[in-house]
């Protein structure tokens, strides 16, 4: 499925540069490779970064068929161990909806609950699964994936169960929402940090594989999930998913582990850091660079967007006049594309560029938006309204979701994969922000538009959320331009 490092002979290496880095066995060469630090603004800064992986004057080892072997069978392993942990930890996550239909419908907990309040409940476990991002990717540097991802998958049953015994909406909302988006993060953030590291041509298709298990996990556990509400009842499903959570969340952490390169990296800088809670810090020159802020500028205002129309696709669909049932075929077809398109779109990616992949696949979801979505909520004949609104949920949902996968590999792309790990953290925390304020004032503008079960009650949604992905398309072309700044203008990038 994935190509792994080839053997090479042994050569002499002359003296390098302190303008270059070595970087993880090449997937083409079975080499180290040599690519420059430069992604600084000023020369100076360049010598703030991180300790060197590999001693600039060594030459390179011989790598054995055995050697290229292996290393191809742990690229396997990480790519399905992460996966694994993206459709166990994130899938159940955005199966929330299941529950909030549910809920909403029940008496008891959730007696007098308004929708925007139990809503709260699935958006907290979302937000969370990025926010706490730069703690779980500096726990995942100091002590190791497997023991981060374990303490993910605890925490990931320990939360389902206890949200069984839930009395009133806020037990629910600390455990099926707080404590499960906390939990989520502990395994999710792991799987995004050290699978990159493995790969370096091929490193797009890799992340999409991995990151794909959001739209699979999407697919499979909905179904599930309502087929266990209506035969065991919510509470036993709760402790039935938390339990088989624990177990795959487990299996897979056993086997995820850095890249050599990058433990040796890891190991470095661990030397003489005090223990304990080990708070993340900033890697300070690179935040404050131009290229930084771009992506942080992207990151926030996709995160803002794009979860809207995942979380609306059945409510709209139901003012076009289809079913509650159709409604949810407008998920599961998201769902589908989601997986599709993070796969096909992070092949493509490697082939042409990943920071020209970024750009045109958030340029592509914010004309979706705005060509389709928008012009669907007008006065149009139903006919060519349901039309825009098949179109736009393809479209969008190949292409914004394509934006997930793509992103960790941009980042190394731009900064370096020995820089990744201590920057990656912080930009997924932005996204989480992003994601907790995009969604609440969506549902808002839905709500205060006074035209219950109009199509016209989405229009400043719609409106919102383009705005949202232009201004994430303007960032992501500003973010492509600095590596043109930095490394002189080429096509692929």
């Amino acid at each position: 499925m994935l190509r792994g490092d080839a053997g090479s002979r042994r050569e002499s290496q002359p003296e390098r540069s302190c303008g270059t880095e070595m970087i993880p066995l090449s997937e083409e060469t079975g080499r180290l490779q040599e690519i420059p630090v430069n992604t600084m603004d000023h020369a100076s800064e360049e010598a703030q970064l991180p300790s060197r992986i590999v001693s600039q004057r060594n030459p390179v080892p011989d790598i054995t068929p055995a050697m290229a072997s292996q290393r191809r069978t742990q690229q396997m392993l990480i790519v399905i161990s992460s996966l694994m942990l993206t459709f166990t930890g994130c899938g159940l996550n955005f199966a929330f909806g299941v529950y909030q239909e549910l809920y909403e419908t029940m008496d008891g907990p959730f007696a007098g609950a308004s929708a925007a309040e139990i809503d709260l409940i699935g958006t907290l476990a979302v937000s969370l699964m990025t926010i706490g991002a730069p703690f779980a990717s500096a726990w995942t540097k100091s002590y190791s994936p497997r023991s981060v991802s374990l303490i993910g998958g605890i925490l990931f049953a320990v939360a389902n169960i206890a949200a069984s015994f839930g009395q009133k909406l806020w037990h629910f909302v600390l455990t099926q929402g707080l404590l499960l988006g906390c939990a989520t993060c502990l395994s999710y953030i792991p799987a995004v940090t050290v699978a990159p590291g493995w790969f370096n041509g091929r490193r797009g298709l890799a992340m999409g594989i991995v990151l794909s298990g959001t739209g699979i996990g999407g697919v499979a556990w909905a179904p599930l999930l309502r087929y266990l509400n209506a035969t065991i009842g919510f509470r036993n499903a709760l402790r039935t998913t938390g339990v088989m959570a624990f177990v795959m969340i487990s299996a897979s952490a056993l086997v995820l582990k850095w890249e050599p390169a990058a433990e040796a990296q890891r190991v470095q800088e661990a030397q003489g850091r005090r223990q304990g809670l080990n708070i993340p810090r900033a890697n300070w020159p690179i935040v404050k660079s131009r290229p930084f802020m771009a992506h942080a500028s992207a990151a926030v205002m996709q995160a803002a967007a794009y979860y809207t129309p995942v979380y609306f696709f059945s409510s709209y669909a139901k003012t076009l006049g289809y079913s509650q049932t159709a409604g949810a075929n407008f998920i599961a077809l998201s769902n589908a594309c989601n997986f599709g398109g993070k796969i096909v779109l992070g092949a493509l990616a490697d082939r042409y560029g990943r920071l020209n992949a970024l750009f045109l696949t958030t340029l592509v979801s914010a004309i979706a938006t705005l060509v389709f979505w928008l012009p669907s909520t007008m006065f149009f004949p139903l006919a060519v309204r349901r039309a825009l609104f098949i179109s736009f949920t393809m479209l969008y949902s190949v292409t914004a979701s394509a934006y997930v996968a793509l992103f960790p590999t941009a980042i190394a792309e731009q900064f370096g994969i020995q820089n990744f790990a201590s920057i990656n953290g912080l930009l997924y925390m932005l996204r989480g922000i992003g994601t907790l304020f995009g969604t609440p004032i969506a549902g808002a503008l839905i709500r205060d538009s006074g035209l219950d079960g109009a199509t016209r009650n989405f229009e400043k949604t719609t409106i919102m959320v383009g705005v949202f992905l232009v201004c994430a398309t303007v960032a992501a072309g500003w973010a492509r331009a600095e590596s043109a700044f930095t490394t002189g203008w080429k096509l692929r990038a």
